[in-house]
């Protein structure tokens, strides 16, 4: 029966499969043509798909139903023989640990007789307290080209130090001592052109350019932990030079820090004594020494509003000035103002400020920026009313930072360097003939704009360039002597190998304006301010790495070999090479 129905089924089917081949086979018959309008493209949707189930349905009716099959597991005691063999841990090459030495000593020597020395020591007296000193030699025979007076210095320091180290209290005792001889060999290129050879060559002569500084200091210092006082700092400094010249000052700073609703309150506590004379003023018309004094009190009491991505610190500085000479005493206040911004995280930062301070002025600090001053000096404070900056900084790479900054400065008796007018009288001072500088003081406003960009291309090779361009305006001096509108710097440092290292250095400073005047000569209209020329230096440095201990170097200044003049009628030396060693030790 079943094979009957299968017969005839398969009959069926042939038969139709005939009859469809056949009419699909006709091939003159026209089907017509028929127009179609597609109202909407077909847009298949998520119902349109169906998913498979995972546990597909068997109705086969054949499937015969599985028999149950249990396993009997027989087991029974092997003895083994395997014995793991103990684990090992992979060992892991660690990088030597440079060794840090206590001491070390570093002497050189090059073209002009220049000669350079140092000497660091340090000893451990206990666990927690340790006594240091260094001792510093720089000197020049000088040589410079065209110079008729001796362009010889000598600057030779020592420093002593105790200190002591603990967990909530660190405190250090510092002493030292300091000789500078310096030379006033910057004649004006027409010094003696009025006179003959033989009176000009001995006016030259019997000039004594030498000027010797000597400076003392005593200075301590203490940092607290979980104390109201954080910190304080006392100095005394004492110098003078072999013109008679002496300057005292005392300096003290103790710092406060106390909170007030959660609020950190940082409160600087200021007080700054000067006294200092001279034996003569500059054309020696005066019968009593030149005499000089100042007190400052201040009080700068400030504090920190932080939220996410900001920072405020609102504060101010308020000053007592006693002027001890003059009897001119002066309340001043300041502001001290910053504010921090972060506009996209660590890369880019915004920020602005007001700031004030009141500068004390020192015979020191102004040797300290220019050796050639005579010793005749006019010394008071300037009041630095604001300086309203605002700028950004953050970084462009990971290894690549910037900083961008403009600001308005408004200073009340700016300290200016200009050049002293002279005369060729053999009876005057040695610092009388055009080779010597003063102090002149001038309301300034300074606009300025500074940019700075550092990179560390790799742990062998970081990279810095800066720049600042400023303008000034000034009250009653017709310039802003000596005040570049231009500097910029740049430095790269790298590894050339394990043991070697090169750098390089380069600055340009532009021009500056500076005066002075014979007064032997009878002037119609008064010369124009000189212009001193700008300058580009490049200096470079190689060192050799013979051991963990000694270090070679060759140091090269200068290397264009531009004798340009930092200060007018002051040529600097030429090209030089300095060739030295550093040795580093532990006693």
């Amino acid at each position: 029966m079943l094979n009957s129905l299968s017969s005839l089924r398969l009959l069926s089917i042939c038969l139709l499969l005939s009859f469809q081949f056949s009419f699909s086979q006709k091939k003159e018959e026209n089907i017509g043509t028929e127009v179609v309008n597609v109202v909407k493209p077909y847009t298949p949707t998520i119902s349109d798909a169906f998913k498979v189930k995972e546990i597909p349905v068997l109705d086969d009716e054949g499937n015969a139903k599985k028999e149950t099959i249990k396993y009997n597991i027989f087991s029974f005691p092997v003895a083994s023989t395997f014995t793991p063999s103990k684990g090992k841990a992979e060992g892991v090459e660690k990088e030597k640990q440079a060794h840090l030495y206590n001491n070390y000593a570093t002497f050189g020597g090059g073209n002009y007789g220049v000669f350079n020395g140092e000497l660091f020591v340090n000893q451990e007296l206990g666990a927690n307290n340790y006594l240091g000193g260094m001792f510093r030699h720089l000197s020049s025979q000088g040589g410079i080209k065209s110079v008729e007076l001796d362009d010889s210095f000598y600057d030779t320091s020592i420093d002593l130090t105790y200190g002591i180290r603990e967990k909530e209290l660190s405190w250090n005792l510092d002493l030292g001592y300091q000789n500078q001889i310096y030379n006033w060999y910057g004649l004006p290129m027409d010094f003696g052109s009025s006179l003959n050879a033989n009176d000009r060559a001995n006016l030259i002569n019997g000039i004594n350019p030498q000027q010797s500084y000597n400076s003392i200091y005593l200075g301590s210092k203490i940092a607290l932990e979980g104390s109201i006082v954080k910190e304080a700092s006392v100095r005394f400094n004492h110098f003078s030079d072999v013109f008679g010249s002496s300057e005292n000052r005392f300096y003290a700073k103790p710092s406060f820090e106390f909170e007030i609703n959660d609020t950190a309150i940082k409160t600087n506590l200021i007080v700054d004594y000067l006294a200092g004379s001279f034996e003569k003023n500059y054309w020696n018309t005066n019968a009593n020494p030149v005499k000089y004094g100042f007190t400052n009190f201040g009080i700068a009491p400030s504090y920190v509003m932080q939220g996410t991505d900001w920072t405020l610190n609102i504060g101010a500085g308020l000053f007592y000035s006693m002027d001890l000479e003059n009897d001119n005493n002066s309340f001043l206040i300041y502001p001290k103002i910053d504010v921090s911004y972060k506009v996209v995280g660590d890369l880019m930062i915004f920020y602005a400020g007001a700031v004030g301070d009141l500068e004390q002025n020192t015979y020191s600090d102004f040797v300290n920026e220019n050796p050639y001053f005579s010793p005749t000096l006019d010394i008071k404070p300037t009041d630095k009313q604001y300086d309203i900056f605002a700028g950004l900084k953050g970084k462009l790479a990971n290894n690549v930072s910037y900083n961008l900054r403009g600001s308005y400065v408004n200073e009340r008796n700016k300290a200016l360097f200009k050049s002293n007018d002279y005369n060729e009288n053999s009876t005057n001072e040695d610092y009388a003939f055009g080779n010597s500088f003063q102090v002149v003081y001038d309301d300034t406003k300074t606009v300025s704009f500074y940019g700075e960009l550092k990179a560390d291309f790799s742990d062998d090779v970081t990279f810095g360039i800066n720049g600042t361009f400023s303008s000034y305006t000034n009250e009653f001096q017709g310039e802003a002597w000596n005040l570049p509108a231009i500097k910029l710097s740049s430095t790269i440092d790298f590894n050339i190998t394990e043991k070697w290292y090169a750098g390089v250095n380069v600055f340009y400073v532009g021009e500056r304006k500076d005066q002075k005047l014979n007064t032997d000569i009878v002037y119609i209209t008064p010369p124009s301010p000189i212009t001193l020329d700008s300058y580009f230096d490049v200096n470079a440095h190689l060192g050799f790495k013979y051991s963990d201990r000694l270090t070679a170097f060759l140091r090269a200044n200068n290397i264009t070999n531009k004798a340009y003049q930092k200060w007018l009628d002051y040529p600097v030396q030429g090209f030089q090479v300095v060739l030295g060693a550093n040795y580093k030790f532990d006693f």
